[in-house]
């Protein structure tokens, strides 16, 4: 059976909420589904200050343990179009790994969070896809087999290049039930595209 990592950082719950949705998708696809976060880097004053959600169930990440599996699926708010400073002092530390190409063939996507519809949810997918690149892994987004992200009789998140959610300016707004949808629509295609390379 094909391992999957879900890999996300979440400042409010909204992209952990989303992870679980992906995770749901991995196990439908047939794969095993581990749900980790990556370390907080906020002083605890400031995240408590800014009402960071910190009681989060999913363990924190090594880097090392990213080579052990099939696939990974990164999630991540974004920060002015890009990803957050947690996620990315993350992959800083993945030098080592990259050197000796223990990602390359690996399965890679990328969902995320944007407070308004167009605040950036493509750069900050891009801003992952980039990463992916750079490790040699073999990009998977959210094709229009699922249909939902063509809907416009609702604001809903959704992208060919990953799963999104769009939390509102104050996180007022949690994912939408199509929203979700996307994201286990996403989790399962990653899971089957893995198995096949892994055959």
């Amino acid at each position: 059976m094909t391992r999957i990592l879900i890999l996300y950082y979440s400042s409010y719950g909204h992209v952990e909420t989303m992870a679980g949705a992906v995770a749901d998708g991995v196990r439908a696809g047939g794969a095993e589904a581990v749900v980790k976060r990556v370390p907080e880097t906020a002083p605890p004053d400031v995240a408590a200050a800014a009402h960071f959600k910190t009681d989060q169930a999913a363990p924190v990440c090594t880097v090392d343990e990213l080579a052990d599996y099939d696939a990974i699926i990164f999630g991540v708010p974004t920060r002015y179009g890009r990803m957050p400073s947690q996620m990315a002092a993350f992959l800083d530390q993945t030098g080592g790994l990259w050197a000796r190409g223990a990602l390359h063939g690996k399965v890679g996507s990328a969902f995320v969070s944007t407070a308004t519809q167009h605040g950036g949810q493509e750069t900050t997918l891009f801003s992952l896809i980039t990463n992916m690149l750079h490790f040699g892994m073999v990009v998977a987004g959210l094709p229009y087999s699922f249909q939902g992200q063509m809907r416009l009789d609702e604001v809903t998140g959704a992208s060919p290049y990953g799963a999104t959610t769009i939390a509102g300016g104050k996180g007022e707004r949690q994912p939408s039930a199509n929203e979700l949808e996307g994201a286990r629509h996403q989790g399962e295609l990653v899971a089957k595209l893995a198995a096949k390379l892994a055959s």
